[in-house]
């Protein structure tokens, strides 16, 4: 990598400022748009398709096919973030949100399987689970904050189904431009997020695999610069003898780029209300998570639906990073008992 690096010139590149001025990135749904969901939810269910058999034919759409091409450029080309806002969610049932849910997913992309159970339609719900003393766990298990991550698929996709009693907020940093302001302010730091850091597999590795995998945070491919970080595993990996410890630089560069996701230029804070879908380039946008207070009364929690999808006007990424891909493509052939009732989550006795 070059010592002096240059700054990223790209959409991507966002600060706060700019996501509050240039507000392209905030799509709202038009009276004629919902009725064109609801025609097309009504065509899905009187053919009887589900999740995860239904394929976007099954899920006709007409003039809003338009408005998602565009929603794809802007996560592929532009700035790297959409919210959709404006879809009724009163008028829905879980059961009819996640068929339409899915079914713009499936016009934009490839659902993938986000974990070893092969869910391809994720429920962000608490668990109780905490990921810092259960390998297997992950964030979206419990109501604890949620560090800047990245997720393993070209987008990650979140509708809201219901808010927690109180927190919760998602939280956005563009990784261009905490990757512009270390190559103005520490390029020598920022080199070294171009080595390679071992990630702990979390018990998701392939037989005869090492439960540990190297890949850099940030990686160039051709023009573009590409980043995938997960704090918790770069930790955990540390617990293996065949990995090296990490060095005081390496910490340096890890503690920086962490500081500059919560700057306040950087970091931007939003309330996804019941409706909204928000979508994410994993490549160029971090995300997390404030920790919250849920309703005691299963009915009433807080859930989000997630998808992660690979979308074909993405192009090719960086070799480390498909090794997720195949499992993604494993798990989804042979999927295995899910980890929660799901006809529980999803209310399966609502009409």
């Amino acid at each position: 990598m070059d010592r002096h690096p240059q700054p990223i010139n790209h959409p991507a590149a966002w600060t706060v400022d700019t996501l509050t001025s240039d507000r392209r990135w905030v799509v709202r749904l038009n009276d004629n748009d919902i009725a064109e969901i609801d025609e097309a939810l009504a065509h899905a269910k009187a053919c009887g398709a589900s999740v995860p058999g239904m394929v976007k034919e099954d899920f006709p759409l007409d003039g809003l096919t338009a408005k998602l091409h565009a929603v794809v450029q802007e996560l592929v080309s532009g700035m790297g973030i959409v919210l959709i806002k404006g879809l009724p969610m009163a008028r829905y049932s879980k059961l009819e949100a996640g068929l339409i849910f899915w079914g713009l997913g499936r016009h934009m992309g490839n659902a993938i399987a986000q974990n070893a159970y092969g869910d391809v339609l994720g429920h962000v719900f608490d668990l109780g689970k905490d990921p810092s003393t259960d390998a297997s766990a992950r964030g979206y298990q419990s109501a604890l904050k949620l560090p800047f991550h990245t997720d393993a698929a070209d987008v990650v996709g979140l509708m809201c189904l219901r808010t927690a009693k109180q927190g919760g907020a998602s939280s956005v940093a563009s990784s261009l431009a905490v990757y512009n302001t270390m190559a103005a302010e520490r390029p020598d730091l920022l080199q070294r997020l171009h080595e390679h850091f071992y990630f702990d597999a979390r018990k998701e590795q392939g037989e005869g695999e090492a439960p540990f995998y190297p890949t850099p945070i940030y990686q160039r491919l051709g023009e573009k610069v590409y980043c995938r970080y997960v704090r918790r595993f770069i930790d955990s990996a540390q617990r293996f003898d065949e990995v090296p410890r990490l060095d005081v630089q390496q910490l340096q560069a890890l503690e920086l780029f962490e500081a500059l996701q919560q700057d306040k230029r950087l970091r931007y804070d939003m309330e996804l209300e019941p409706g909204d879908m928000q979508f994410l380039n994993n490549y160029v946008v971090l995300h997390s998570r404030t920790a919250y207070e849920d309703h005691v009364e299963i009915d009433r929690k807080r859930h989000l639906l997630r998808l992660w999808l690979n979308l074909p006007e993405q192009g090719p990424v960086p070799a480390s990073f498909e090794r997720r891909a195949r499992f993604s493509e494993l798990w989804s052939r042979t999927p295995r008992a899910p980890i929660y009732d799901i006809a529980q989550l999803m209310g399966a006795t609502e009409h």
